[in-house]
């Protein structure tokens, strides 16, 4: 890894909007993620966002943009559904080592990339798990078993709801990454959230430092135990939202 060939300027830029500072060894393990994902996208489909500086704005630094809606720096049990190439759980892990962190995805090639980054990167007090949101929520696995959950995949909220609610505790949080702004999807998706236990929080609008681009973080407590009979079967949360 030769770090010199890369400008930080904007990423530290970007980071310090937030109220932190990357020390070497972040920048290091970024550095190497950022070498292992374009590396690997040669040969699947992991990002269409492959430049220096788009991959930290557009992943990076919106990934840990969560820290504008929780406190990352307590001891938080978190599950990242549908990870993915490892957005927004990887990022967040570097920033905040102090979180304990799975990564959950369908896909088997990915999971293995997943394996490699947080190999070759020195993480500690993570999993990456291959298998579908819907049987992994269920009784005996991980089931209300984390403080919070996060997404950044792309569906509706009413059926990101269904497949992440069933992941949090109790007084825990599902935060949802959304790109546009989502009024209409809320009010449709609140019959689901109040059915699932869940209750709107608030929600936390701004545009990525030294970008355009909107994002909205959709906060919603945990405050009863989801019914058993949620998720249901694999496909019919996105086939059928609630």
């Amino acid at each position: 890894m030769d770090s010199k060939k890369y400008n930080f300027a904007l990423f530290n830029n970007s980071i310090n909007e937030f109220g932190l500072t990357l020390d070497d060894h972040q920048i290091a393990q970024f550095v190497n993620y950022y070498e292992l994902l374009t590396e690997w996208n040669r040969f699947m489909n992991l990002t269409a966002i492959t430049e220096w500086n788009d991959v930290c704005t557009k992943h990076f630094v919106d990934s840990i943009s969560l820290c504008k809606a929780l406190d990352c720096t307590e001891n938080l049990s978190v599950v990242d559904v549908g990870t993915g190439a490892g957005f927004p759980g990887i990022p967040l892990k570097i920033v905040f080592p102090n979180l304990k962190m799975t990564l959950l995805d369908s896909l088997g090639k990915r999971v293995k990339f997943l394996n490699e980054v947080i190999g070759r990167l020195g993480l500690e007090n993570v999993e990456a798990i291959h298998g579908r949101a819907e049987d992994f929520a269920k009784p005996g696995l991980l089931r209300e078993q984390f403080d919070l959950c996060v997404s950044r995949a792309v569906a509706n909220l009413s059926t990101l709801a269904e497949y992440c609610l069933p992941y949090v505790k109790l007084d825990g949080f599902f935060i949802s990454y959304k790109s546009e702004k989502i009024s209409e999807e809320m009010q449709t998706a609140q019959h689901a959230i109040e059915l699932l236990g869940g209750s709107v929080y608030g929600q936390k609008e701004f545009l990525l430092p030294n970008s355009d681009i909107y994002r909205n973080l959709f906060q919603i407590k945990k405050v009863r135990s989801t019914p058993k009979k949620y998720p249901r079967k694999a496909g019919l949360p996105s086939k059928e939202p609630l």
